[in-house]
């Protein structure tokens, strides 16, 4: 039999890119898992939202968030820009599905960190793509223990966060996976796995097509 095909290890196959999702009550731990995922997997990037919520000192526009208008904001959702948008506090943000589509072609994945108003809209728009997974805390006293620890906010928006809270956990069986973040080291190799897993579903494997064939002429000769 014919030896023509050169080996190819299973992470050189093309792949289409997933839609990583992260949601949690403020407080229990997505943001800090998000930071940890960026750092530890250069194969994923954080999704830019575009926002009305007014720039900050030190964010960069473009890099952090797209700064706009109300008008602008409302002229997106106008055009189908958005692959999913809310508002957060009273302010609007919302995720351009042009740059994303092209980042999943290309086989990038995309990291979310949003509610769950916003994941049940992406995943409408991009099922196949989402990768959905939801992070509890371990206690309600341990979720108000971490606000207040931060030291940023006052009691009344530590009040607003615990109501919302309450709410976000409500929709905890809308997601693929959930976690409970008692341990965050923990919590984020579970996370780590998740994301390799689902990077190896046949259905993203785009390069999985040509090998097969590939193997099957070499059979043939």
């Amino acid at each position: 039999m014919a030896d023509n095909l050169s080996p190819v290890s299973h992470h050189e196959l093309s792949r289409r890119g997933l839609l990583f999702v992260l949601s949690s009550p403020s407080g229990a731990g997505k943001s800090t898992i998000a930071g940890m995922l960026l750092k530890d997997d250069e194969q994923i990037a954080m999704s830019v939202s575009v926002t009305t919520r007014p720039q900050r000192p030190g964010e960069e526009d473009g890099k952090d968030y797209h700064f706009v208008g109300g008008d602008e904001f409302e002229e997106m959702i106008a055009d189908s820009a958005f692959l999913e948008y809310a508002t957060v506090f009273g302010n609007r943000y919302g995720t351009p599905a042009a740059p994303v589509q092209q980042k999943l072609e290309e086989g990038q994945d995309i990291l979310f960190d949003i509610d769950w108003q916003g994941t049940q809209q992406l995943y409408q728009r991009a099922g196949e793509d989402v990768v959905r997974i939801f992070i509890l805390p371990p206690s309600l006293t341990v979720l108000r223990d971490r606000l207040e620890s931060r030291a940023t906010d006052s009691n009344e928006i530590i009040e607003s966060r615990m109501q919302r809270a309450a709410s976000e956990i409500s929709h905890w069986d809308g997601y693929d996976y959930v976690l409970v973040n008692d341990d965050l080291d923990a919590c984020f190799a579970k996370v780590r796995n998740i994301l390799a897993t689902e990077r190896m579903r046949r259905a993203r494997q785009t390069g999985l097509i040509s090998f097969v064939r590939d193997l099957m002429a070499q059979e043939r000769g």
